[in-house]
């Protein structure tokens, strides 16, 4: 393998595949990113066998070939040479990869190219389903946060993907939140199906995906144990969980005694100087809401009290429908959705002190957050 590109391409291309590197695995090619000439450009590749990244960049090719490098000795090697062309040369014999820049050169060892896991692309004549790029990355900010970290319950790591006619819902919940979003696709889907991709690969995709412009395409392998993202020069494959998800539409109330629309910037600013106090008692904040009269509108309390460091109490005006209420909640969960609720207002809609909390961005029907309360101690 010869081959010569820019450092900016080629440092860019590993920085997307570089989050897909295993950073601990009994296989030590694992740990190296794969570089391989493909039709006039340069493939760069990365798995932890879970999710796979392909990035091709453009390059002058000499030689075909392919090898792996150690990834993190290769990534800050690129980084660190000036901008302007690299030339990379494998010597196939001992699998050293030669690195030229400027008045800099470096060798580095590498391993058979293949000992690496083949990362899937799909094939030229599959069709997928397209997605607009802003669109798919908006629904996965607004779900995937609310996915479980806790892999006691591997189905809950995942977001539940349900294409259906022209719609695709996502819906990701760990056992004390719930975020659900339902975006229109430009076609419809023939044959309605559900697939649980793991809420990791789903925030990679968003990562990866700032500069699409062009639709992204959705392919399901035939056996439905893969999904993969087609972008217009890179390639993200994941594995999908097995299992059932739980039916998240029984855990959305469907009555409410108090409904209450608030300005989300100042409910997140109060949640904010609330977590001050909280994060030294379990997190724990207080939301009392109090309709208004004709004299004065409603208004919503925040508040935070901490045995050891003091309390907070932040007082908000909000348009109330309906009975007071003082619940808690778990004011990193409150932070968490309003920061991805993208609208003025939202709105917060209770029952009871020991009922779920429902918080959707007004005007927006697409969007719903679920949100369980946390017991207050008399």
């Amino acid at each position: 393998m010869k081959v010569s590109c820019l450092q900016e391409n080629l440092a860019e291309g590993l920085s997307i595949v570089g989050r897909a590197v295993s950073p601990r695995s009994t296989l030590p090619v694992l740990g190296n990113v794969l570089l391989e000439t493909d039709g006039g450009r340069l493939r760069l590749s990365a798995t932890d066998l879970e999710v796979g990244i392909n990035c091709w960049i453009g390059a002058k090719v000499d030689e075909e070939g392919a090898t792996t490098v150690p990834a993190r000795t290769f990534i800050d090697l690129i980084n660190a040479l000036p901008p302007g062309h690299v030339d990379l040369e494998l010597v196939v014999r001992t699998q050293t990869l030669n690195v030229r820049a400027a008045r800099s050169e470096a060798n580095i060892k590498g391993i058979d190219a293949q000992e690496f896991p083949i990362v899937t692309v799909p094939d030229d004549d599959a069709a997928g389903i397209p997605i607009e790029p802003d669109v798919l990355r908006e629904a996965v900010e607004q779900v995937a946060f609310a996915a479980a970290t806790d892999e006691s319950r591997p189905i809950l790591t995942g977001v539940l993907a349900q294409f259906e006619n022209q719609k695709l819902t996502l819906a990701a919940a760990d056992g004390f939140r719930l975020s659900v979003r339902t975006v229109d696709l430009p076609d419809a889907v023939s044959d309605p199906f559900s697939i649980i991709i793991p809420a990791q690969a789903l925030t990679e995709l968003r990562r990866i995906s700032g500069d699409q412009e062009d639709p992204i395409s959705i392919h399901v392998t035939a056996e439905r144990n893969q999904v993969i993202f087609e972008l217009t020069d890179i390639v993200l494959v994941s594995q999908l969980i097995d299992g059932n998800f739980p039916d998240y539409r029984q855990i959305i109330p469907r009555d409410r005694n108090t409904h209450t629309v608030i300005d989300a910037a100042s409910f997140l600013k109060a949640c904010k100087m609330a977590q001050i106090f909280a994060r030294d008692a379990a997190n724990i904040s207080r939301i009392q809401v109090e309709p208004g009269n004709d004299l004065e509108p409603g208004r919503v309390r925040v508040s935070a009290t901490s045995a050891e460091t003091g309390e907070d109490v932040s007082e908000l005006d909000a348009t109330i429908e309906g009975e007071s209420v003082e619940i808690a909640f778990n004011v990193k969960y409150l932070i968490d959705v309003l920061s991805v609720t993208n609208a003025p207002q939202v709105s917060l809609d209770t029952t009871t002190p020991s009922s779920p909390g429902v918080i959707r961005p007004v005007g927006g029907d697409g969007f719903t957050h679920v949100i369980m309360p946390m017991h207050l101690g008399q």
